[in-house]
Order: structure tokens, then C-alpha cells, then sequence
């Protein structure tokens, strides 16, 4: 409980450090519950994401089918931002720099030599304003909303290194608490930022204003919009829901046997490190057909690890809501319908997943699936892609609806 207690009290201590670049770093962290009929989800304000999502089976028992933890220190933990906002850009960018109006801008890397998911302080670590909160009635609703600044990487890093220095030492918490992939990359920001180098192109160009709803729904729906404005330059914006599912309940094992439908006939291959190639190629005759519905782990067996890859989906020249997946567990016989007007979905199997979730379960590898709607992975270094930047005047928008029902 001290552990707790000390680690809670620092991941304030930097959200306070780091309130002078933007206010809504200073907001405290929250739980939050929306309710409607059978459905209720609880959120935290900590990445905007979801913490839990409990719902009846086909005998009305209800079980929450979102992984995650039982406080916030086991979020602050985990390698993967499990129900988070991710961005400002999800997924990967390939060799961490991206070149924009003629302008390269080079980004912190934190998978390798590529950044994923915004980088080592993304979205996902960062404490969200809560502008608007109705738990219940006939459509409850959550807003969050951040502030992203132009250069915000850099100075949070330093930021949280000198909050470390400063209140913990050289103790034993790791440095993924506040971001960072190593204590060597910590070490070398800081060195960084005493000579002056580089900082201000460690960075994604430009302020963004955004906002991450939650609303529920009639008949067992709830829906997610994700909105982004550039205030002063052009930026690329990708923003995700990293929710891990189970629809068998959280705790019930892993997802193989449930079966999946996606809608897209065609899949972006990527290379040994997931970063795309640039190509956009037919699933047919390979594993990562899904066009028809069948288990997860069906052709599984035929990937190094499992699937984690970015489908084009079917229709995607319309802004329209397309449907993006289906997904069906038997036993339970829960059944998870996705739309979205977004281009593309990341099908992940969390492969390598190791890690105590809530109640002390240990959540294993394909413990859970991921069905993130987004832009596709990279786009910013392939111009064939749909374009990912946004710029001021013109708003960034993301919906995903999700519909729930039994068999």
C-alpha cells in the first residue's frame, strides 16, 4: 500500500511539474462510471480510456470483457495502454522522422528505431480534462479533452526526469512509470537537455486541441468520437481506442476460439518490425482472411506470433459508418459488432501479453483482442496511404459505434 501511496503521489508530482506547458496536466486523476440499462462502463481521465465494460451473456449473467487492472498504478505499468486514447499518432512511424512541408521532423524513438503510439509519453500518459460528465439518464456521456503543445515530448521528458531526480532518486521504480523505454534513454534525454541538442525537432509540429467522448446508447450501444483541431500548423493525427477484448469475460482465458469477421479484402503487409512496406495487398489465399467468419485461431499457427496487422477496409472512399469487424464468443455467446468512418482497423492478438490484470488473473498471451479503427500505420512516409494530417480550419473526426447482443 506505501508502494502505491509513493508511486500515485509522483505521477502527480509530474502531472503538477508539467501543469506550466498546458493546464490540463494539472487535473487530477479520476474514476468515472456510465450506466444505461444492462451496460456500464467505467473510465479514468488517466489516457482517456476505459477501464471496464460489464455486460450480460446469453444467460444474463454479467461479466466485464475489457482487460485491464484494479488501479491506476497498474495502468501507469503496463507495457501497453490497455482501453487508452493513443496518439498523437497510433501505431508506427517508421525510423521515428517524417518529413512535412519540407520540414523533417525527427520524433523520440521507443520501439527500436520506429516510435509507436505517439512515443514514450503519448496520449495514453497523460492526465485528460473532464469537461463534460452525465453518468446516467436517457444518454449518458463522458468528454475528455487535452491540449497537446508543439514540442510537448521533449520538455515532458525532462520534466518527469527532474521529478525523479528530485523526489525518488535512484530508487527502483522503472522508467516506464513516466514514459520512458530504459534508464539509459532517460539518462540520454537529460543529457540532451543540459547541451541544448536537438530537442526542439523531438517532436510533432504544431498545438492540438482534443477531445475523446463516450457516450452509451439504446439497446446495448456505446459509442466513441475522437475530435482533433490544429491551432497553428499542419500535424499528422491518428488517434485509436487500444481496448483489449474478451467477450468471454476478462478473466476467461484466451480468445482463439472466438470467431471473427472482418470487413476488408485487402491487408498493408509490413516488414520483421511491423513497420508497413507501403504495399496494399489482397487477403485472399492467406492467414489473414476474414472475410468469412471463423476462430482467431484458426490459421494463427501460421504467423511468428499472431496477428498484428492494419486491414484497408471494404467501402472506405465513403465517410459513412462501415462495418469493420464482428466478433462472437459461443460460450458466452456474447456478440461485439464495430463500425467506424475510418480507413483502416489493427487487428491484435496481444501475442507476447504477460501480466497480473484485475482480481490478480493473469492475463497470457492472446489473452485478449484489439480492434482499433484508425488511419493506416506509417502514412505520414507513404503517400499512397490516406493522409493522416490535418491541418488548422480543417478538424480531424473518428467514430467508432459498437453494438452488443447475444446468440
Amino acid at each position: 500500500m506505501a508502494r502505491f501511496a509513493a508511486l500515485f503521489c509522483f505521477s502527480i508530482l509530474v502531472v503538477l511539474q508539467c501543469a506550466s506547458f498546458d493546464s490540463a496536466m494539472a487535473e487530477e486523476i479520476g474514476m468515472y462510471e456510465l450506466k444505461k440499462g444492462n451496460l456500464s462502463m467505467k473510465l479514468t481521465n488517466y489516457g482517456a480510456r476505459i477501464v471496464s465494460l460489464v455486460l450480460p451473456d446469453k444467460n444474463g449473467k454479467r461479466g466485464d470483457i475489457a482487460l485491464g487492472f484494479d488501479t491506476i498504478q497498474g495502468f501507469m505499468n503496463a507495457s501497453s495502454p490497455f482501453g487508452a486514447t493513443v496518439g498523437r499518432v497510433a501505431n508506427r512511424i517508421s525510423k521515428a522522422q517524417f518529413t512535412l512541408n519540407g520540414i523533417v521532423y525527427k520524433l523520440p524513438a521507443n520501439s527500436g528505431n520506429n516510435t509507436i503510439h505517439g512515443g514514450p509519453i503519448g496520449f495514453s500518459k497523460v492526465v485528460w480534462k473532464v469537461k463534460r460528465y452525465r453518468p446516467d439518464g436517457a444518454i449518458p456521456r463522458i468528454d475528455f479533452t487535452y491540449h497537446s503543445f508543439d514540442g510537448e515530448q521533449a520538455e515532458k521528458k525532462v520534466a518527469a526526469w527532474d521529478l525523479r531526480e528530485k523526489y525518488l532518486g535512484d530508487q527502483e521504480w522503472e522508467a516506464q512509470v513516466v514514459g520512458f523505454g530504459s534508464l539509459q534513454q532517460e539518462n540520454q534525454v537529460r543529457k540532451e537537455a543540459i547541451q541544448g541538442k536537438e530537442l526542439q525537432n523531438q517532436r510533432f509540429p504544431g498545438d492540438l486541441l482534443v477531445k475523446t467522448s463516450y457516450t452509451l446508447l439504446g439497446d446495448n450501444q456505446f459509442c466513441i468520437t475522437m475530435k482533433a483541431e490544429a491551432l497553428n500548423k499542419a500535424t499528422p493525427v491518428n488517434l485509436v481506442n487500444h481496448a483489449f477484448w474478451n467477450l468471454g469475460g476478462h478473466n476467461s482465458g484466451d480468445i482463439l476460439s472466438e470467431k471473427i469477421q472482418i470487413f476488408a479484402s485487402h491487408y498493408t503487409p509490413t516488414d520483421s518490425k511491423l513497420i508497413p512496406t507501403g504495399e496494399i495487398v489482397t487477403v485472399k489465399e492467406t492467414p489473414y482472411d476474414f472475410l468469412t467468419a471463423r476462430t482467431v485461431g484458426s490459421r494463427i499457427n501460421e504467423l511468428p506470433k499472431g496477428y498484428d496487422i492494419n486491414y484497408a477496409l471494404d467501402g472506405s472512399g465513403s465517410s459513412k459508418l462501415k462495418k469493420a469487424a464482428i466478433v462472437h464468443d459461443e460460450k458466452s455467446g456474447r456478440v461485439m459488432e464495430i463500425l467506424t468512418d475510418q480507413p483502416g482497423v489493427q487487428f491484435f492478438t496481444s501475442n507476447t501479453l504477460n501480466v497480473k490484470g484485475k482480481g490478480g488473473f493473469m492475463y497470457k498471451p492472446h489473452g485478449g483482442l484489439c480492434l482499433e479503427t484508425q488511419g493506416f500505420p506509417d502514412s505520414v512516409n507513404h503517400p499512397n496511404f490516406p493522409s493522416q494530417i490535418v491541418n488548422p480550419g480543417k478538424p480531424y473526426n473518428h467514430i467508432m459505434l459498437f453494438k452488443f447482443s447475444t446468440l
